[in-house]
């Protein structure tokens, strides 16, 4: 895990239910750190630092351009 690094901040774990499919479709690793936490007590997301996206350093450009998609394809966007 010390080779992967925080790509993608989030603050509500709704944000994150269509990444992690594409992610998965992809056969991409990765973790969302916090997620857990912000399952039990979202209000904390702004203490902990929200949910963050971690993937492998070999990965960032793939992980990228799928969350650049999703954020431009308008009937899927990141809240």
């Amino acid at each position: 895990m010390n080779d992967f690094i925080t790509v993608a901040i989030f603050d509500y774990p709704h944000e994150i239910t269509v990444l992690k499919h594409l992610l998965e479709q992809q056969e991409i690793p990765y973790f969302f750190e916090n997620e857990t936490m912000m399952n039990i007590a979202p209000m904390y997301s702004q203490a902990l630092g929200g949910i963050k996206l971690k993937v492998h350093q070999n990965d960032i450009e793939i992980v990228k351009e799928i969350m650049k998609k999703l954020d431009d394809d308008s009937n899927l966007k990141i809240v």
